[in-house]
């Protein structure tokens, strides 16, 4: 074999090598581009396409934000859904705010999707703001529910102390806060504000849920002394 054919070969190979590595490239832009794309408008058949191809799930967009999460922001539930069944799908991910998937699901009250999150690993006692808290203040009673069958921690504290009960007390129905207190709550917890769900209830001028929260505190309350 002579010299000059010897480098031809090479040149040769060189030249294949750079041509697969573009067009490898050019894939993984155009992958990545569809795989956002389709979480946003909620294109599930895309996006197993995607992953069956070796996209990575885990894959965050120039801004940090994670697929599942768009999904989710944007009510794609099928595309959601299809993100969270991905194998190697990491489902305790935070976005910028400290938010899991968890609790954006129980927060926008997407019971199908909370419960799936839930079999799959999803963490429903994190630390800091819970889903529970999201899901108290909305009035999610039946994820609500479903949290606490599944070992929900009732009295979460928030990084400012405050609990669910208090989130139910100031912003959720009044269901929501004899819900929390059937469960077990407690109306006396105060948070790093020295405040109670009694309070948050009072300055919400929410008197139906203030009543509610009332009515364990006075039947615990030891007798006058005379």
């Amino acid at each position: 074999m002579t010299t000059n054919l010897i480098k031809y070969i090479k040149k040769s190979l060189y030249l294949y090598v750079f041509i697969g590595f573009v067009g490898l490239c050019i894939a993984s832009a155009g992958s990545f581009e569809d795989f956002f794309k389709a979480a946003k408008t909620d294109d599930a058949t895309t996006i197993r396409q995607l992953l069956a191809k070796g996209f990575d799930v885990n894959t965050t967009d120039p801004q940090g934000e994670y697929g599942l999460m768009i999904a989710l922001r944007e009510s794609s539930l099928k595309a959601a859904q299809a993100l969270i069944e991905a194998p190697h799908a990491d489902l305790n991910v935070l976005n910028s705010h400290g938010e899991s998937p968890l609790m954006l699901a129980a927060l926008a009250g997407h019971l199908d999707l909370v419960e799936l999150l839930i079999k799959k690993g999803a963490d429903v006692n994190k630390t800091g703001w819970t889903p529970l808290h999201y899901a108290a203040s909305k009035s999610q009673l039946p994820i609500l529910r479903v949290l606490i069958e599944n070992h929900a921690y009732i009295d979460a504290e928030s990084p400012n102390g405050s609990t669910p009960l208090m989130m139910a007390a100031m912003y959720g129905n009044p269901q929501t806060v004899e819900l929390l207190l059937q469960e077990g709550a407690d109306p006396l917890l105060k948070n790093q504000q020295g405040l109670t769900a009694l309070q948050f209830a009072e300055r919400a001028s929410r008197a139906e849920a203030a009543a509610l929260i009332a009515k364990p505190i006075r039947a615990n309350r030891p007798p006058a002394q005379w």
